[in-house]
């Protein structure tokens, strides 16, 4: 291990930069930003994933390159949260995400009493799993867990992603997935500092801004953050939203020296590894420029940052930072002082360790692990009413309608392959009409939809984000109006119901990855009794905590 007076500058602004690039195999700009530049480290996105053996031999090839030219060996990172957010999806043990996993572990039904009474173990149990098979496959880095709490459901971006609406509970189901993670060697990273549960503005296309006074965002958004920095947690990750009530100039939080320096790190006493989130959103990109703010994002007390697209914006931030402290604008000092945070972490995570080899360990998506996964899937389902006693479904012809996710902001990726709610319905032998809507034509589709209708007996429909596309609202209208018993499965974000208060019976599946549906299809066929609990509000009438029985 290259002790950081001994680097030259170009090197140690190398380690600051974490870069991400197309290919599923190393290219050759690819191998001279590690060999000549010196970056600290890459991203993997769903671009870069064929399968479980060429992941793990593209990390060993990567970590060749870095061998060879003689620099340090690399960060390899990705966003593995789970659930809708998965850059890995087969051959894995994907588990659920986080607020499906909250949502089985809530046990009783208010959020006060939820709190005492959580198995805060399974985020725990899913993170050290998951966090195991990551490093089996080369990778030492997860930029999870989310600790926003997601309080406003017009949230187009955390929603499922979060824990639920409590500060207290996002907090300790937070200590546990860091904990998971760090327990299997992988670095943990808490985003989105200081919290991106109450915005409607998704920053991969603008600049959110959250106007809560100081004493509101210490007492909602902090709590989460407290608590993993008094866990240990060895990474947080700045959120690109402005906080007028803790920087009076107009700066996002990862370009502020006050939030970053004078917050996260001299008032909260984080000690570990500052990183930002992507500098090519828009949030940055398009209002200061991705390669002067990586400049302004070291002013502020980042340590790493993070350009996962453009191979000139990663050199050019290199340049830009290595010109900054030419010119007086930035010192030497600043550089080590990262650089040293850096170097101790890679230490401390085994990323200087012998590296196993190109094939993937044999703990990588186990029997005993998909059953982990599969038992925190089915705990999650959440019946939220049923008032015409509509389940289990009867033996009758089914239209089973799903919406399907396209490709969307720089959050997800696509829609997890053919499975539908009405594939998993027909694998317990109901007479199934299967209808997958992709979701950017469910209102040219409506009427087919609609006639479809007219053959069924009973029919079951998956939204997904409805309340963000009024069309799906208006066909489940056009099918309550048949007068046919309906279910409504929610399939990402459970504020669906809030656009939908009349419907008689609603399920909360919090995703539509092929695990999901099949549990919430086990709910449905009456195999499985559907035990969550809401981990956020959906009104006065069914609160956090709320499951259909309570009151009933």
């Amino acid at each position: 291990m290259k002790d950081v007076h001994s680097m030259t500058l170009r090197e140690k602004i190398g380690q600051m930069i974490l870069c991400g690039f197309v290919g599923t195999e190393a290219n050759e700009e690819l191998e001279a930003l590690i060999a000549e530049h010196h970056i600290g480290g890459v991203i993997y996105f769903a671009r870069n994933v064929e399968n479980i053996l060429q992941v793990a031999a593209l990390s060993d090839q990567l970590q060749q390159i870095a061998e060879r030219s003689n620099t340090l060996p690399l960060w390899i990172s990705i966003d593995q949260e789970g659930g809708m957010v998965a850059r890995i999806t087969e051959g894995v043990a994907l588990m659920p995400g986080q607020m499906a996993l909250a949502a089985g572990a809530l046990r009783t039904e208010t959020k006060e009493r939820a709190e005492a009474g959580a198995d805060f173990n399974a985020a725990y149990e899913a993170a050290r799993i998951s966090g195991t098979e990551l490093r089996a496959l080369g990778i030492n880095m997860n930029f999870a867990p989310d600790l926003d709490v997601n309080n406003n459901p017009d949230n187009p971006v955390i929603g499922v992603r979060s824990f639920g609406e409590s500060p207290e509970l996002v907090g300790r189901f937070g200590r546990q997935a860091v904990q998971g993670f760090q327990d299997a060697n992988v670095a943990a990273t808490a985003k989105h500092f200081p919290g991106h549960g109450d915005t409607n503005v998704d920053s991969h296309l603008d600049l959110p801004t959250i106007t809560h006074g100081a004493e509101r965002i210490r007492s909602v958004e902090l709590v989460p953050f407290i608590e993993a920095i008094e866990s240990g947690v060895d990474a947080i990750m700045s959120s690109h939203i402005y906080f007028p009530a803790l920087e009076p100039e107009k700066l996002p939080v990862t370009l502020s020296k006050k939030v970053l320096t004078g917050l996260l790190r001299e008032e909260l006493g984080f000690e570990g590894v500052i990183m930002t989130d992507c500098m090519e959103m828009n949030a940055i990109a398009e209002h200061y420029g991705t390669v002067e703010a990586a400049v302004m994002a070291v002013e502020a007390g980042a340590d790493l940052i993070l350009i996962s697209h453009s191979r000139d914006r990663q050199l050019d931030a290199i340049a830009a930072i290595e010109r900054a402290v030419r010119e007086g604008r930035l010192t030497e000092a600043r550089i080590d002082a990262s650089v040293v945070r850096l170097l101790a972490l890679k230490a401390r995570r085994g990323v200087f360790a012998p590296r196993p080899g190109a094939a993937a360990a044999p703990e990588v998506g186990t029997a005993a692990h998909c059953a982990v996964a599969r038992r925190l899937s089915e705990a999650s389902i959440t019946l939220v009413k049923d008032e015409r006693q509509l389940l289990p479904l009867r033996r009758a012809r089914t239209l089973a309608v799903t919406v399907a996710a396209a490709v969307s902001s720089g959050v997800d990726e696509t829609y997890a392959g053919p499975a539908s709610l009405g594939a998993a319905l027909a694998e317990h032998g109901l007479d199934v009409l299967d209808r997958v809507l992709p979701l950017r034509e469910v209102g040219e589709l409506r009427a087919a939809v609609l006639a479809d209708a007219l053959a069924a007996e009973q029919i079951v429909i998956g939204t997904y984000n409805a309340r963000f596309h009024p069309e799906q609202v208006a066909m489940v209208r056009d099918l309550q109006a048949l007068g046919k018993p309906l279910v409504v499965v929610a399939l990402r974000v459970p504020y669906d119901l809030l656009e939908l208060p009349d419907v008689s019976t609603f399920i909360a599946a919090y995703e539509s990855r092929p695990l999901a549906l099949q549990s919430a299809a086990r709910c449905l066929v009456g195999r499985l009794t559907p035990t969550g609990r809401l981990p956020v509000s959906l009104g006065p009438d069914y609160p956090a905590g709320w499951r259909w029985g309570d009151r009933v």
